[in-house]
């Protein structure tokens, strides 16, 4: 497929490196292409960042038809931008997709036009410590079209944001707390798909989180409300007998990338990393008995986010006494060091852009 490129004849002013928050700028271009049911995708084009018309109709703004991801470009000491694991996004794009009923994307084009684009907005790569370019792939449903079926036509759009960390505590322990009240998913559902519904599942328990002031929500499994699952926003790790255990996939459960980098690492080090279904009651008790090391969270916003208080009904605990523990030190080092190219890639997840 051609791709067109229109380059913008005004740029935006760049933002002050040194106070980025998250997601509140955007750079000066985006991608764009279409999809219609006869022609497949179509009409691939890089131009300047812009609002585009919705019916008010448009079956994704009534039913949600729509999948996303997250990843990020990161510029090294030496100048370079380069991307962590871009083609494990884009399979997780389409596997959201085959779930929702759209059309898949050729991933090695997709990974060419997002290389292309960022390379055209190089100069929007921070490169502050803790800074990166963030990226937002997005596919939506476009028929106007008030009836419940598959949509006929879809925009896929990618857009960049200079971000700083995702939390306001940066590296240092947040608190999550544990609900009873809500669920986001059930296995059968669309949890394990990166679409807007079940974050928009999560919003109410989020909020009333904190107002208690808790960072997030620790959700339960949506059957028994007995097993771990994720943290609203990443995945989450416990260490117990210094064995590094995470919620096993479900299909309930986002496959996160990062999740899985946390793994294959623990896995090349020889470190003891069990997939495993894990209970709240199992998660106390394991806390009383002293035997609960570390909790920690892993994506692509806070990369490792360590935990230092979790709050479950009536119960709140401690962990690793408030403090940074050296599982999420030591994970967060390695991965944070391959991203910005401080460490070795001893798995060859670096695809490098300029």
């Amino acid at each position: 497929m051609e791709l067109i490129v229109t380059e913008a004849e005004k740029l935006k002013d760049k933002p002050d490196e040194s106070k980025l928050g998250f997601g509140t700028i955007f750079t000066d271009h985006m991608f764009n292409m279409d999809y219609e049911s006869d022609r497949g995708w179509h009409s691939a084009r890089i131009e300047p960042y812009a609002p585009f018309a919705l019916d008010p109709s448009t079956m994704f703004l009534h039913y949600a038809q729509g999948a996303f991801e997250g990843l990020k470009a990161y510029r090294t000491d030496t100048g370079n931008i380069q991307l962590f694991r871009p083609r494990e996004n884009f399979k997780r794009l389409n596997r959201s997709c085959r779930r929702l009923c759209m059309p898949e994307i050729d991933e090695d084009f997709v990974l060419d036009v997002l290389k292309k684009l960022v390379a055209i907005e190089k100069d929007w790569v921070p490169g502050q410590p803790e800074t990166s370019l963030y990226i937002r792939p997005t596919i939506i449903a476009m028929d106007p079209y008030l009836g419940v079926r598959a949509s006929y036509t879809y925009r896929f759009f990618i857009i960049l944001s200079p971000v700083g960390a995702y939390y306001p505590e940066g590296f240092n322990p947040v608190k999550i707390q544990v609900t009873s009240d809500y669920v986001r998913a059930v296995r059968g559902g669309v949890g394990e798909a990166k679409t807007p519904g079940n974050y928009a599942a999560s919003i109410l328990a989020g909020e009333k989180a904190h107002k208690e002031g808790y960072s997030q929500v620790l959700w339960l499994d949506g059957v028994e409300q007995k097993y771990l699952e994720e943290v609203g926003s990443m995945n989450i790790f416990f260490v117990i007998d210094d064995e590094i255990v995470t919620p096993e996939l479900n299909g309930s459960i986002l496959p996160g990338i990062t999740r899985n980098s946390v793994i294959k690492l623990a896995k090349h080090w020889n470190d003891n990393v069990s997939e495993r279904k894990i209970s709240i009651d199992e998660l106390m008790q394991a806390h009383a008995s002293g035997r609960l090391q570390e909790v920690f969270g892993s994506g692509t916003a806070a990369v490792i986010s360590p935990v230092g208080e979790i709050k479950y009904g009536d119960k709140v605990i401690t962990i690793a006494g408030g403090e940074v523990g050296p599982v999420a030190q030591k994970y967060y080092d390695a991965i944070t060091g391959i991203q910005y190219g401080k460490s070795e890639d001893p798995l060859g997840w670096i695809v490098q852009v300029v």
